[in-house]
């Protein structure tokens, strides 16, 4: 029993003894000095140490606090790694020998910086070249061995920095885990698991890069034997673009690269693997996905930092791209001989390469026939390049039943020229009919002849550089097949039944990057043109035009057209990249031989029961289909002849603006009825119901020629007037019921032909004075009449039924009262006078 308790005893002071030696970490700062240089000595580096803690268990070592390797002061002042946290742990066997070694530097979440110097040389290639000169022992010596030997470093979560010079590159690998140590004799190894990232960016999804490699003892750094396998998978396009060059260029895909090198850095030999999966624009949506893949070999050499034979690889169906040459001094200025040939190219596969870069393509469109080309870049003796080579697309056939377009061409020929060689590129280098090269190195797309159902094709040139293309469209064209060929390559064009041809000089420039849409500039003399517009009832023909295409607006020119009954002359201009007619202002002026309200409502309207002269005008309830109430336009307008119903306008002019359903006249000018009326009328179809107001004045107006409009010669004379007049509805009967305003008028020289006293008709010399209209009725409030006789008063009110209740009182003796209607009124004498009235017979 004794015996138990003391075993028991000793057991559980036996695991406190453990367990204090565990977790107690007793200070050793005496010790600092000696593992500072015992670590320095293998590292070749200085070291510096803050505070330094014993560790007995699970293995003797020590704890290093604020652990600093500082860098070659030709590299700068700032450390070469920096860790808060390091574990070392101690070689027992050293320990009998009366030395202090380190067998293994565990670091916790260091900072490591690789810098390259001006001369070109890392601070960390003495690691290499140290091995030439120091007889270290392997990481894992036998225990005969007496050399100190090489510490096994290891860290995790730590991260490299990468510098140039004093320079910081926002480049870096977080999240890294790696390790060196001696392996043999005369063989170095490490390994290293990381995450790329940029400092000045927030890149997430960057994948994972992995390193590799083995090293081994030689007299010079260019002499080491090195072997090493580099792979980066899993990383996305669009991050990848943006760690490169600091903006995601809008690529999608996942990217993996493996890279083997063997040999030594004077003849290093390179072999890599490169895949793209599910290649794509970011707003391209694609059921299948596209896998892109590479091969290439080449020479890598210290001695000139050039590559030699070098030859890469990408199948393409039965075909093949394939690069080979060399470039030697990578860095400027560079010198290289490099070939570039494409043989038996699908065209299938480049249109599954351009269907996943641009938007718009008809979803069956289908491409046969294949693409060669051969060519040659390098630098002369003088450091000029020289680019040279061409190819060509043969067989090309491209077909779209959507789009209802099929384009068949023998040959597309393409040249690649380093710089402008003097003259346009297009079919005759004419002015017209030709565009300028650039001065840098670039491809000649054509020409093309380009049938669109002309007698002569369209001869389609240009030119493309590695950040845009110009291209240079010339020639005779159906507008039908011409819209259909745009549709078919994805070019924004217009879908409106066109039927007719053009004479055009267009030019397409854009830019690769960005994925914005090409620029379509130049001019189109159009020809017997028929096009059916949404919102319009008849087709509008344009017998002859000229649209001109600039950057910032289109302008149309020398119109020549006919709509609704008449025809047109003028021009008009709205800007370019407009998402609406809301947001495309159309600026105008445009004269028609005659504008008819009846056939403007016929045009713009479904015929309704009953057809107002106004509904010609968008309104309320047809906002929606109507071509007037989408669009803001702002011009003159012009005509020889307008005509409301019965009512016949000559020389009419106005000054239009309509925007968001509201309409403006100003300055509405022209002879009426042996008159001139200017005026200005405005117009809003914003609410339930349209609403109308006018000012304005007519002078001279013939009365006669009033009556002739109402069929019933009632009136004579001529008119002054100024008016004022507001009135709301949808139809004629709504807008005169509701109807208010005042006019002031001024009569001369005439006569009431239906009002006869004496036998006569009632003349007038003058007859002044001012009526308001409201309710549907026009109310005169004591107007003077003169006639050749008497003088009148008048009072009373006249409905827009033509229904009458007039007084006319001579000053100073009798007068008469007028009622009826306009056509037959009845005429009494207000009480008993010598004069006798009489109804005309």
């Amino acid at each position: 029993m004794n015996f138990l308790r003391a075993r028991r005893t000793w057991l559980i002071t036996g695991a406190g003894v453990l367990l204090a030696l565990f977790l107690v970490r007793p200070g050793a700062t005496r010790l600092k000095v000696r593992i500072a240089s015992s670590i320095g000595s293998a590292l070749q580096r200085d070291v510096e140490i803050d505070r330094v803690r014993l560790r007995l268990l699970p293995q003797p070592g020590f704890e290093l606090d604020n652990f600093i390797v500082h860098d070659d002061p030709a590299f700068g002042a700032e450390p070469v790694l920096r860790a808060q946290e390091v574990s070392a742990s101690l070689r027992l066997s050293s320990l009998l020998r009366g030395r202090l070694e380190i067998s293994r530097l565990s670091l916790t979440e260091p900072s490591l910086n690789l810098t390259r110097g001006e001369d070109g040389r890392w601070n960390i290639e003495h690691l290499l070249e140290r091995t030439a000169k120091t007889a270290v022992a392997p990481t894992s010596r036998g225990r005969s061995e007496t050399r100190p030997a090489f510490p096994y470093i290891e860290a995790e979560r730590g991260r490299i920095n990468f510098k140039v010079g004093a320079e910081k590159k926002p480049f870096a690998l977080a999240d890294a885990n790696y390790a060196v140590w001696q392996d043999s004799e005369n063989a170095w190894g490490m390994r290293l698991r990381a995450q790329p990232l940029r400092t000045d960016f927030n890149l997430t999804d960057m994948g994972k890069v992995s390193v590799n490699g083995t090293w081994l003892r030689a007299a010079s750094l260019r002499e080491t034997p090195v072997e090493f396998n580099i792979q980066w998978n899993e990383a996305q396009l669009g991050q990848l673009t943006k760690l490169l060059s600091g903006e995601d260029r809008g690529w999608r895909g996942t990217a993996r690269l493996s890279v083997d090198l063997s040999g030594t850095p004077a003849g290093l030999q390179i072999s890599s693997d490169a895949s793209l999966e599910d290649f794509r624009r970011y707003d391209v949506v694609e059921t299948d996905a596209l896998n892109l893949m590479a091969h290439c070999d080449a020479r890598f050499s210290t001695v000139d930092h050039g590559l030699h034979a070098i030859l890469c690889r990408a199948p393409s169906g039965n075909g093949a791209i394939e690069i080979r040459g060399e470039v030697q001094r990578w860095r400027f200025p560079r010198k290289y001989d490099v070939t570039v040939s494409a043989e038996k190219i699908p065209l299938r596969s480049v249109l599954s390469l351009v269907r996943r870069a641009k938007q718009g393509l008809p979803d069956d469109l289908l491409a046969t026939g294949r693409l060669e080309g051969h060519f040659h870049l390098r630098i002369d003796d003088q450091g000029t390049p020289v680019w040279d080579g061409g190819g060509q697309a043969a067989s090309v056939r491209l077909q779209s039943v959507a789009a209802k377009s099929e384009m068949l061409l023998d040959v597309v020929p393409f040249a690649l020229r380093t710089s402008a060689s003097g003259r346009g590129t297009g079919r005759n280098s004419q002015k017209q009919a030709s565009i300028k090269e650039p001065r840098y190195p670039h491809f000649i797309v054509g020409p093309v002849a380009l049938k669109l159902g002309r007698p002569t094709p369209v001869t389609v040139s240009g030119w493309m550089t590695l950040s845009g293309y110009n291209l240079l469209v010339d020639g005779d064209a159906e507008l039908p097949r011409l819209l259909e060929v745009a549709r078919t390559l994805g070019l924004p064009a217009l879908y409106p039944a066109f039927t007719g041809s053009a004479r055009v000089n267009l030019q397409l420039a854009g830019n690769w990057f960005g994925f914005a849409d090409p620029v379509t500039t130049g001019a189109a003399q159009l020809h017997s043109v028929r096009a059916d517009v949404r919102g319009l009832n008849a087709p509008l023909e344009i017998t002859t035009a000229t649209l001109n295409l600039a950057s910032s607006d289109v302008r149309v020119q020398a119109i020549s057209a006919s709509l609704a009954g008449a025809r047109w002359t003028g021009s008009l201009s709205l800007p370019r990249l407009c998402t609406s007619l809301q947001t495309c202002p159309i600026n105008f002026d445009l004269h028609a031989d005659e504008i008819d309200t009846d056939k403007l409502n016929d045009l713009m309207n479904v015929r309704p029961p009953e057809r107002p002269w106004y509904r010609f005008l968008p309104s309320t309830s047809q906002a929606g289909k109507s071509f007037l109430a989408r669009v803001r336009a702002a011009g003159k307008l012009s005509a020889n002849r307008v005509v409301i119903r019965n009512l016949v306008g000559t020389r009419f002019t106005a000054q239009v603006d309509l925007d968001d359903g509201k309409l403006h006249l100003s300055s509405v000018r022209g002879d009426i009825m042996g008159g001139k009326h200017q005026g200005d009328w405005r117009a809003s179809f914003a609410g339930k119901q349209a609403v109308y107001s006018g000012v304005g004045t007519v002078e001279s107006l013939s009365l006669s020629q009033v009556g002739e409009a109402m069929h019933d010669d009632w009136i004579r004379g001529t008119l002054s007037a100024r008016y004022m007049i507001d009135m709301s509805g949808q139809s004629l009967g709504e807008l005169t019921s509701s109807a208010q305003g005042t006019v002031q008028f001024n009569m001369r020289d005439g006569a009431l032909s239906h009002i006869v006293l004496a036998g006569s008709p009632l003349r007038v010399r003058r007859f002044l004075g001012s009526l308001e209209i409201r309710d549907g009725q026009v109310e005169f409030r004591d107007a003077t009449l003169d006639s050749l006789t008497s003088n009148f008063t008048v009072n009373g009110t006249a409905s827009l039924s033509k229904k009458l209740d007039f007084q006319f009182v001579r000053e100073g003796a009798s007068g008469f009262n007028v009622t009826g209607t306009l056509s037959e009124p009845l005429v009494a004498p207000s009480r008993r006078s010598e004069t006798q009235a009489a109804l005309k017979p």
